[in-house]
């Protein structure tokens, strides 16, 4: 895999089809509802101090950078079943490792997987990901968080998630 290659992501079959409604609604009947508001605000007169027009404007930018980040996850995703209950962390996996002593869970994989729940997730492209990956329960890693610091990470269980 070259440099400028995306990453993929897992996503569950589940996660993928909720992302895919998310963005079917952005790019239909979301944008629709959001260029009605600024035609109405834009018909209400002076720009200059028109908030509702800038707020539209703002909602409009925001749901088109969303739509441009949902169409590049689903285009690039890798959609599945959960890993192998094997033990081995790998992305998808809920992993319970003891890190610089403390002991933390999280889901190895994208952030979309874990929808709305507040599970804390890692990306496998991060320095902590990168690290453990492969790993098993009981094995031991260290490595160089981004401010330089060698952390020590015990992993204690990885496990499928299961959403």
């Amino acid at each position: 895999m070259s440099t400028n290659s995306a990453p993929v992501a897992w996503l569950t079959q589940e996660s993928y089809n909720r992302l895919k409604s998310e963005l079917e609604h952005l790019s239909g009947p979301g944008r629709t509802e959001i260029v009605a508001r600024i035609e109405q605000a834009r018909s209400e007169g002076d720009l200059k101090e028109n908030g509702g027009y800038h707020a539209a404007k703002e909602e409009q930018g925001k749901a088109e950078a969303r739509i441009r980040q949902l169409t590049h996850l689903l285009n690039n995703a890798h959609v599945g079943e959960a890993p192998a209950d094997n033990g081995v962390v790998e992305p998808g996996m809920m992993v319970s490792a003891k890190i610089a002593g403390d002991v933390e869970n999280f889901l190895l994989g994208s952030r979309e997987v874990a929808g709305d729940t507040d599970i804390d997730v890692y990306s496998e492209k991060s320095p902590l990901g990168a690290a453990i990956q492969g790993k098993k329960a009981g094995d031991t890693v260290i490595y160089a968080a981004p401010n330089g610091k060698q952390i020590t990470v015990e992993i204690i269980s990885a496990t499928p998630y299961v959403g």
